[in-house]
């Protein structure tokens, strides 16, 4: 009896396409940055936002220092401008977003957090048309309108909630580090010349670190404290797995397809969150969650998939096969 072996050509046909992989990076990415609301579930429930935040970036910090020194990756040298830029930058969008993660998920569900996690790609688009100036498509107000119409159904949903006015702080303190992730791609917007991703990166750790330190500092003095073991174990995970993994698996996807394309992805991370949710910490599925979560995927695709197809539409004009 004869054994056929895999043609080389066969062997090319069965290999994933760039496209292929980095849709697969980008949706790594995303799972990783779903599960941030379970980690910092397990966090906030053995450690105060504040210093656990300090703590991320203090266990992030050598790894992408490592990272740069192993890629050859050197920091820019910004102007006085860009500088205070990227201090603004990292009190925003790095220590504020994850404080206020941290202390919502306290007060809140895991699943709900997600879902409202999910509405970031709205808010951003909101945000730059009303603080950039840039125009207000039909599709950004689709997509802001399906998102807190998802966003209201989790929050204002009666009798799901043991303790209301808590969970609508919590609530209301993740759509708060939404805004905040927000505006720090707003200012990203604004930096005089683009920052290579894994200096940023460093950077934006580096300074996380000082802010929330700095801010940590005081509370911490003259006291001895002890860190659950869950809660470091948390913190370590959010550090080097959404941190570093998410950050090295979306720029890497991200490269690989138009910036519309991977926007797309983000649908992946309320999603990953109510999954993880329910199956490890036993929240219920519930109607109005479901539906919710699905006016916020289908926000995501209102205000990003319509850049997809555009794009599309103009590469099959040119005739051209390129991502």
């Amino acid at each position: 009896m004869s054994i056929r072996l895999p043609s080389c050509a066969n062997a090319r046909r069965t290999a994933l396409s760039p496209r292929s992989i980095a849709h697969l990076q980008l949706t790594g990415a995303m799972l990783t940055v779903g599960s941030t609301v379970i980690a910092s579930k397990a966090i906030g429930a053995g450690l105060d936002p504040l210093p656990a935040t300090a703590l991320r970036f203090a266990i992030a910090l050598p790894v992408f220092l490592l990272f740069m020194r192993l890629t050859g990756t050197a920091f820019p040298r910004p102007g006085l401008r860009d500088a205070l830029l990227l201090l603004t930058q990292a009190a925003i969008g790095s220590v504020g977003y994850t404080v206020l993660l941290i202390a919502g998920t306290q007060r809140t569900s895991a699943s709900d957090a997600g879902i409202i996690l999910g509405t970031l790609p709205a808010v951003c688009a909101l945000t730059a048309a009303l603080v950039l100036g840039e125009r207000l498509r039909a599709s950004t107000i689709v997509s802001v309108t399906i998102a807190s119409l998802g966003v209201a159904m989790v929050t204002l949903a009666p009798g799901e909630h043991r303790d209301g006015v808590r969970s609508l702080m919590g609530n209301a303190m993740i759509l708060g580090a939404v805004i905040c992730e927000s505006l720090f791609v707003l200012l990203n917007k604004r930096l005089s010349q683009p920052w290579p991703p894994l200096a940023q990166a460093g950077v934006m750790t580096g300074l996380g670190f000082v802010v929330s330190g700095a801010c940590a500092l005081p509370g911490w003095l003259g006291a001895p404290h002890a860190i659950p073991l869950h809660a470091f174990l948390g913190v370590a995970y959010y550090a080097l797995v959404p941190t570093v993994g998410g950050f090295w698996l979306w720029y890497a996807g991200a490269a690989r397809v138009p910036g519309g394309e991977a926007a797309v992805f983000t649908a992946v991370a309320p999603v990953s969150s109510v999954a993880l949710a329910t199956l490890l910490l036993g929240e219920p599925l519930t109607f109005t969650r479901a539906v919710g979560l699905a006016l916020v995927v289908g926000a995501v695709f209102a205000v990003s998939g319509r850049r997809v197809h555009v794009r599309r539409r103009l590469r099959g004009a040119r005739g051209s096969n390129t991502p």
